[in-house]
Order: C-alpha cells, then structure tokens, then sequence
C-alpha cells in the first residue's frame, strides 16, 4: 500500500500518475501484491485515489506512519502548554524513571534518540494501564539518551501514549481519534479498533520469503535482525485484541486516501488544529543527524516525521526522486509510505 500527500513534479500530472496507477494495477494483476491502495492529494484535495484487489473503503493497518499520527497529538498538547518537548517523561510517569530512563524527554522519544529502542511490549501488555506501567519500569538503557540515534520500532510511542494520558486525562486513542482524525474528518483513519466489530479492515499478508522480513543488511553487509518486523509479529496485527489495542507505534489503520489528506492537513493545518509555529518547527526543521543504523546516513528526524533533505540522501530516507528537499515523510514496514512536499 503506498499513500503521497504530494503532487507530481517534473512530468504533468496525467502521465505521472497515469504510470503511478498501472503500476499499481500490475503489481496485483499479476500476483506481487495481494491488494494495493494509492492515494493522491494536491492544495487540499484528492486528485486520484484507487484501490485494486480490496474495496476502496477497505483498511488496512498502516503500521509505521501510525506514528505520524500520535507524534500530531503531542503536537497539540505542546501547542496547548501542558508539556514542552524538555519535559521529562518521568516528571508525567513516575513509574518509567527506573534504571537511569529518568533523563528521557518527550524530544527523545519522538526523535528516537530515547535509548532503548528494542525494549518489549506486547499488544496485550501496553493495552492494559497496569500492565504497561509494569513494563516502563523494567526497561533499561542502551546507550545514554540523546547521544545517538536508533529506530525505535513500538517503544517510544508505547510511553508517548502514556504521556497523551497523563497531560489529557483522556485515553491515548480516544484523544488521537477525537482530537485529530474527526477533528480532520478522517473517518477511516482510526486508531484502536472495536474488537467485536472489525469489518472493513483487511488483513496483513505476507507476500515472498517471510523469512527475510525483520532482517536489515547494511550496505557493507553486515545483517541484524529487527524483531517488531519479523513476518510472525506483523500478522498478529490481524488479531481482533491487538487491533483494538491501537499499538501507537504501528498499529493503525486507514484508507489510502485518508492518509494522503491527514499529510496535506500537515502542510496546510487544516481547521487550524495545531498552533501554527508548533506544526512548522514538527515539519520542517531537523534536530537529528545522527547516522541512522539502518542506512548509515544521517537520520534527518523532525520531532515525528522524516525529512528529505538536500544531501543527496532522500532515496534512502523512503522518499522519491524528484521531491523537495523541505519533503517530510513517514515510512511504513511492507513499502508503506507517506509523505508531503510543502515545495511542489
């Protein structure tokens, strides 16, 4: 499934995306893909939108540019005062300042600089209050905070979602989902699924060798594996609890199209729902450069999103060849992707 908030660039319109959707097509027709949705959105409207192998209202679980979505709630909260990005997490969350995790900020988590970033939490454990406190407190460290940069794959967003709580007073999902998708009026887009009633939502599948899903090789060679990304992990997101659990890091689900116009909402604020210098400091300006392990070039990390940048690097960071350099973006695993070109 592939989403862009941005209009084409150096070719018109009608061949660009032309081309764009019958390669979509092709990729279903003949097998690759068991479905795909791609949406298209320019000044504040869709201009395509298709679905091939599923209903065009059929969701799907977006995975990692869920996080887009929970790093657009916080930047409520900061636009409202009822937290800075220097707040310590363990100032809002007692219970997460054990083994050294008490110099964590809110900055850290959303630009995965935070330091532990394989610490577990099952679906189940991060969806019960209790639970997911249980699991702060034996995390620990791997690297000081903010001293170096690793994909933090479900970790950080597990306690952003307790940080939502704790400044809101309100359920992680249910201010995500009322403060921002209906805000939008993004009915498809939703974080945390009725667990009785989950029609409409397709289901993930794992398409070529699964075992090379959760296997990252670096350009030398060397390979480590990733186990948020394994194939047997990412199926569970078919199982009704961690559906309805709303794993913050990776856990909702969309259309194609509401995802393409939550990122034009972030390029025009829309409804003027986040203070204006607020949403321009998340989208535009970079405060990571750590050298990202994945892809040994540097992260380019907003406080959420992913930016292009003009270092020749853009390709690497999942976006296309021919946006800006000012592009923001939120990459899913399964070649998932999202992004905006404020520029084009």
């Amino acid at each position: 499934m592939s989403h862009t908030g941005r209009g084409p660039r150096k070719s018109s319109p009608a061949v660009s995306l032309s081309d764009l959707i019958a390669r979509a097509r092709r990729d279903v027709d003949d097998g690759t893909l068991p479905s795909c949705q791609i949406a298209v959105a320019r000044e504040g409207e869709l201009v395509a939108w298709e679905s091939f192998g599923a209903a065009p209202a059929t969701r799907l679980t977006i995975f990692s540019i869920t996080k887009a979505l929970v790093a657009s709630a916080i930047w409520l909260l900061v636009g409202e005062e009822l937290l800075t990005y220097d707040t310590r997490v363990a100032d809002l969350v007692p219970e997460f300042a054990t083994h050294g995790k008490d110099a964590v900020t809110i900055d850290h988590l959303l630009l995965h600089t935070a330091g532990f970033a394989r610490a577990p939490m099952h679906p189940e454990e991060g969806a019960d209050p209790v639970r997911r406190l249980e699991r702060f407190a034996s995390w620990r460290l791997d690297w000081p905070p903010g001293t170096q940069t690793d994909y933090h794959p479900t970790s950080a967003h597990w306690v952003l979602a307790e940080v939502i709580e704790r400044a809101s007073s309100v359920d992680f999902r249910a201010f995500v989902n009322e403060r921002v998708c209906a805000e939008l009026g993004l009915d498809y887009l939703r974080l945390g699924f009725d667990e009785l009633d989950q029609r409409g939502v397709a289901d993930v599948v794992i398409v070529g060798d699964a075992a090379d899903l959760g296997t990252i090789t670096r350009s030398g060679g060397e390979s480590f594996t990733v186990p948020e990304i394994r194939g047997d992990i990412l199926l569970r997101y078919n199982d009704p609890k961690v559906r309805a659990a709303g794993v913050p890091g990776a856990g909702a689900v969309s259309t194609a199209a509401d995802v393409a116009m939550f990122f034009q909402a972030l390029m025009r604020n829309r409804n003027d729902l986040w203070k204006a210098d607020v949403l321009s400091d998340a989208t535009l300006h970079v405060y990571n450069r750590f050298p990202d392990p994945y892809v040994t070039v540097p992260a380019n990390r907003t406080r959420g999103l992913v930016q292009a940048g003009d270092d020749g690097f853009a390709v690497m960071r999942s976006f296309g060849e021919g946006v800006s350099a000012r592009a923001f973006a939120s990459p899913g695993v399964g070649g998932q992707t999202a992004w905006a070109d404020p520029q084009t």
